[in-house]
């Protein structure tokens, strides 16, 4: 990695984990207002939604690494598309969070570099269709997990649902970009052991 790449992969780095995040778009709205959630509620929103904002945090790792690494101006700018609605995400979870009065992650940083040692090594090494192989099977499972969230988020809190149906739509998009960009499936091994990754880092940045 060249001089140029370490300062924007610094630069992203600084910007997701210490700067406010700036949405492009109105943070979603529900049709009727929240109800008033017990704290039981409340902490279990807030928990999910942490979760959720950890999912942010690495997107935005993620496809930084996989800009970084593509030397397709093409891709590059579609990658920082779908990094833009990311930070639109991020920017809504804090937003939600602070509402639920509750705070992020406290792991933000080792999460954030995980997932750009992952995007930038599947870059390097596997080249560009591999890389978007990577985006569909996140985009997947974060589908999946966003979908188990409406399930889970208390029926009252439709602040909370209103962002997570809109995320949803939007990863969505996001791995049918990745689809027709020409990505490649990846292996069972590796959607596995990516499962298992996300299960760790849910259930630790429920609670942390």
């Amino acid at each position: 990695m060249n001089s140029d790449a370490l300062i924007l992969a610094a630069d992203s780095a600084l910007r997701t984990l210490l700067a406010e995040p700036r949405a492009s778009r109105p943070t979603p709205t529900p049709a009727t207002p929240s109800a008033t959630l017990s704290e039981d509620e409340r902490r279990e929103a807030a928990a999910l939604m942490r979760v959720n904002h950890v999912g942010e945090v690495c997107a935005q790792a993620l496809y930084t690494g996989q800009m970084l690494a593509s030397r397709d101006p093409a891709l590059q700018a579609k990658l920082a598309e779908a990094s833009r609605e990311e930070t639109d995400h991020l920017a809504w979870t804090l937003e939600r969070l602070r509402e639920l009065n509750d705070r992020p992650s406290l792991l933000n940083p080792l999460w954030y570099a995980g997932a750009f040692a992952i995007g930038y090594t599947a870059g390097k090494l596997g080249g560009d269709r591999l890389s978007l192989g990577f985006v569909v099977e996140t985009e997947n499972q974060v589908e999946a997990h966003l979908n188990s969230h409406m399930e889970r988020l208390p029926a009252g809190d439709a602040a909370s649902r209103a962002i997570v149906a809109q995320m949803k739509d939007d990863e969505v998009q996001h791995a049918r970009m990745a689809e027709r960009a020409g990505a490649v499936a990846l292996p069972k091994p590796v959607k596995g052991l990516m499962k298992m990754a996300a299960k760790v880092m849910t259930t630790v940045a429920h609670r942390i």
